[in-house]
């Protein structure tokens, strides 16, 4: 079978990879978690994640439905590390939603035009309008992570987005619109792990990017623009809730927790929804534990 990218993730992880990162691919169990910092040395069993999740699908459809009822308005972003979950947890969001008034924003690269506009403005027309749910995945970050690693932007366009970033969030908070920020941090080995499975699987390939590949080498690159982006853009208006999602089950149900809890709804059960795990999800400085 020809694997996409000329087999470069697999021959990265033979000739590039880190030693440990190589170590703790070959030698770990099925369930088991790479990241020796993760809290959780296994994957949640099955039985319980999906128990606990049929009680968020029903907290989520109670949202959903007060949100189009009072025309309530809500953004949620979706940010992280390529392979750290996003689509996924996403699709656990919206499994049992009306697409009707909650939608996924996944922008592909600017066009001509759109890089001639003020860099937030393809992103407006994308807000929510009474009683919808807008679910980014990815977004105006890009400039301040992906951009800055691979030289999409130069460093004033970047300072420039550092200045006017926080006047945008705040206007969208001032809007009435209940806003949050969900960061998903996935570990080194974990991240490689997902792309040699995507590399071998052909309903997953289409997942895989160029930028993936020439992203593998970056890795101390993204530390270094994730920990700027995150002390710059973390505000108590508009602060980053981080969720380590080398357990994708777990990370699933902190984001959907993390979720409900913030919008106030008829009918919400707090005991039901419960409080997300303060071992893999919390502010910034939980990423760097991870």
């Amino acid at each position: 079978m020809t694997l996409p990218f000329d087999s470069a993730i697999s021959r990265y992880f033979k000739e590039g990879a880190p030693k440990e990162v190589r170590k703790a691919i070959e030698t770990a169990d099925k369930d088991a978690i790479l990241s020796k910092s993760y809290p959780y040395r296994e994957e949640m069993k099955g039985k319980e994640y999906l128990a606990k999740m049929e009680e968020l699908q029903l907290e989520l459809a109670r949202m959903q439905a007060d949100i189009k009822a009072s025309g309530k308005r809500l953004v949620v972003l979706f940010e992280g590390r390529d392979a750290a979950g996003k689509g996924g947890t996403i699709k656990a969001v919206t499994e049992n939603m009306n697409p009707r008034q909650a939608f996924v924003v996944a922008l592909s690269k600017p066009t001509e035009r759109e890089a001639g506009q003020w860099y937030f403005q393809r992103y407006i027309d994308w807000l929510p309008a009474k009683g919808e749910i807008a679910l980014f995945d990815r977004s105006w970050y890009n400039r301040a992570v992906i951009e800055h690693v691979f030289g999409f932007c130069t460093d004033e366009q970047r300072a420039k987005f550092f200045r006017q970033l926080p006047d945008f969030e705040d206007m969208i908070v001032d809007e009435g619109i209940i806003f949050l920020k969900i960061w998903l941090e996935v570990g080194r080995a974990e991240q490689l792990k997902r792309f040699l499975d995507r590399e071998e699987d052909p309903l997953k390939q289409w997942k895989l990017s160029q930028i993936d590949i020439d992203g593998l080498a970056k890795w101390d690159d993204y530390c270094t623009a994730i920990d700027e982006t995150m002390e710059k853009t973390s505000r108590k208006r508009a602060p980053w809730t981080v969720i380590l999602s080398d357990d994708k089950k777990r990370a699933r149900i902190a984001a959907i927790q993390s979720i409900l809890q913030a919008v106030d709804y008829k009918g919400r059960d707090l005991a039901k929804i419960g409080t997300p795990d303060p071992a893999i999800c919390g502010g910034p400085k939980l990423r760097q534990q991870g």
